[in-house]
């Protein structure tokens, strides 16, 4: 794979300008779905009440899902773009904690790729923290995270690279936008295939605010794989995503050098897929089985797991 890319541009931000900007739509987006105190999320302006008030799969323990995944995105993009994970203070909570290992900041050749992963990875903290306040005392603790084996073991999977060879996520931009399609599809897929099991409208509101933002995220990545003519490995990834729920065709690929498949939709209703927990779990697991493994080693933290 080469660094020698050439891209097209994207819109650049300053740090400063930057984080104004994520502060002022952060504060914007918590006064939209309306949190509510301690121990009572709220999402979209009504109150969700606490899982023991509830019967069943609840609102609290999807958002508890979700907030797993975003974990997982954040630390991922934050360390990527930053050189550093989350902080202490957005991390704790129920469940039990575990730590990160591997992940450092990509030494990116193309300013506008570099940019990109920044603004994501502000967007990814952003949904962390408005999660977290919104499920209050809930909120599940983010779990042990792997971001070193998990990846050469899904790129071995997908035939990236061979069977004793390493893959290095953060090694450069080619490597970091192949690793961040193997999220980006799987998050929004995730938004989509909870949205049926969420109970109150105004948490649905809430939770569609973040898919579309998640959506934006995955055609970027996939733009950006496209304009590169990273058509098999993209290909090579979406396959090997498919195999570890047998019997689904849900993945796609972004096309090839005639025609493009930036936004991934079902051909006949041009409407994206979604994926159920269990299809999610195998995928950011590695595995066919539900088994913690993979990106999770320990498993998620809350009911859904």
């Amino acid at each position: 794979m080469t660094d020698d890319l050439t891209r097209g541009a994207s819109k650049a931000l300053t740090s400063q300008d930057n984080a104004v900007d994520f502060a002022a739509g952060r504060r914007a987006f918590i006064q939209t779905v309306g949190l509510a105190a301690a121990g009572v999320a709220v999402l979209g302006g009504l109150d969700v009440q606490p899982a023991a008030a509830q019967s069943a799969q609840t609102d609290i323990d999807i958002f508890n899902f979700a907030l797993n995944l975003e974990y997982l995105e954040a630390e991922f993009y934050q360390r990527a773009a930053y050189g550093q994970g989350l902080s202490a203070a957005d991390v704790d909570g129920v469940g039990n904690p575990g730590p990160v290992s591997g992940g450092r900041q990509v030494p990116f050749a193309d300013p506008n790729i570099r940019k990109i992963a920044v603004e994501l990875a502000n967007d990814e903290l952003a949904h962390v923290r408005t999660l977290r306040r919104a499920l209050g005392s809930n909120r599940v603790a983010r779990p042990a995270i792997d971001l070193n084996l998990a990846f050469t073991f899904a790129a071995r999977s997908a035939g990236l690279v061979g069977p004793n060879d390493v893959f290095d996520a953060y090694a450069n931009d080619t490597n970091f936008l192949l690793a961040s399609y193997i999220f980006e599809d799987v998050g929004t897929s995730a938004y989509l295939g909870a949205g049926p099991l969420i109970n109150d409208p105004a948490n649905l509101s809430g939770a569609a605010r973040i898919l579309a933002v998640e959506g934006y995220h995955a055609g970027a990545i996939r733009t950006e794989l496209y304009v590169n003519g990273f058509y098999a490995q993209a290909q090579a990834i979406s396959n090997a995503r498919n195999s570890l729920n047998p019997g689904t065709n849900l993945d796609q690929g972004i096309g090839d050098a005639n025609t493009a498949n930036i936004v991934l939709t079902n051909p006949a209703t041009g409407v994206t897929p979604g994926r159920t927990t269990t299809q999610v779990l195998n995928i950011v697991y590695l595995n066919a089985n539900t088994r913690p493994t993979g990106f999770f080693p320990n498993g998620l933290n809350g009911t859904i797991r």
